[in-house]
This record gives structure tokens, C-alpha cells and sequence, in this order.
């Protein structure tokens, strides 16, 4: 089984490309800094992190592009896929990705990511309850309803 759950905050905004072709598809890469569970930097004590690129296809990668910045934490799963290619040097490179099945913001809407981001409900983002369009099958959430009585976070 090849399944890959990670969670780590965004090094830079995702890099969005297109396919070419008549059904052309968005395609997003990103690195997340995933820290290391246990280990510390023997020179300051501040944890160790892998990092760690993925890559998402069609509406998974539009998301991306639309909601995701540097310095938010993400929960991603998807499989790994590694491979290989020629440099220009003649010299073979090995690539490890995560190709992105699931993606998902890891913090609540009030804590931002490192660069000041944040998430609120007066954003556009459908997710985070700040429009009144149902077409994507969430709904907003009414101003005043407190975060403890729901469901999920």
C-alpha cells in the first residue's frame, strides 16, 4: 500500500501550470516543511524539518492556487511517486513527490500562517463560510455562531 498523510506548513505559495492540449489541467507544486518528531538542531535546539514537494492535478490544484499561501498549515495525503531524469550536466537526478489525493487547511481560521495570512469569514473563500454561494456544496456559517458547538474545526 502506498498511502502518505503529511502535515507541514507551506514554504511558498503553490506554482500553478497549465497542460497543454484541448482539455488543458491546472497543476499545482508545492513544499511543505514537515518538522521531524523528536529531533532537534544539535546547533540551537529548534526542530528539524523534511522538505517535502507535492504536486496536485485539476480541481485539487485550483484550490491550491485560489486558497493556498505561504506559511499555512496543510494536511495533505496522497502516494509517493519517485523517478528520475537527465540534467543537463548528463548527471541522473532522483525526484520523491507526493502526488495529492487530499488536501486540507490544519489551522483554525484565526491563526494564520508565518507571513501574516490568515483565514476570516470576510474572505472569498467558500470554505471558510464567507459567501453566501452553495454551488460547491459548503455553506456559510451565520455571523455570531461560535466555533466550540460545530462539528469540525
Amino acid at each position: 500500500m502506498n498511502r502518505v498523510i503529511l502535515m507541514g506548513r507551506l514554504v511558498r505559495d503553490p506554482e500553478i501550470r497549465y497542460s497543454q492540449g484541448e482539455n488543458s489541467m491546472a497543476i499545482a507544486r508545492y513544499t511543505l516543511a514537515v518538522d521531524r518528531r523528536g529531533r532537534r538542531n544539535q546547533n540551537d535546539g529548534q526542530p528539524t524539518a523534511d522538505f517535502i514537494r507535492c504536486v496536485s492535478f485539476g480541481q485539487r490544484a485550483e484550490f491550491a492556487e485560489k486558497y493556498m499561501h505561504q506559511g499555512m498549515r496543510m494536511l495533505v495525503s496522497g502516494s509517493i511517486q519517485t523517478g528520475s531524469y537527465q540534467n543537463k550536466d548528463g548527471q541522473t537526478v532522483y525526484t520523491t513527490d507526493i502526488i495529492v489525493d487530499d488536501q486540507e487547511f490544519a489551522d483554525s481560521k484565526g491563526q494564520g500562517g508565518g507571513n501574516g495570512s490568515s483565514y476570516s469569514r470576510e474572505s472569498n473563500s467558500p470554505f471558510m463560510g464567507g459567501t453566501d454561494d452553495l454551488s460547491e456544496g459548503f455553506m456559510s456559517i451565520p455571523d455570531g455562531v461560535e466555533d466550540e458547538g460545530l462539528p469540525f474545526t
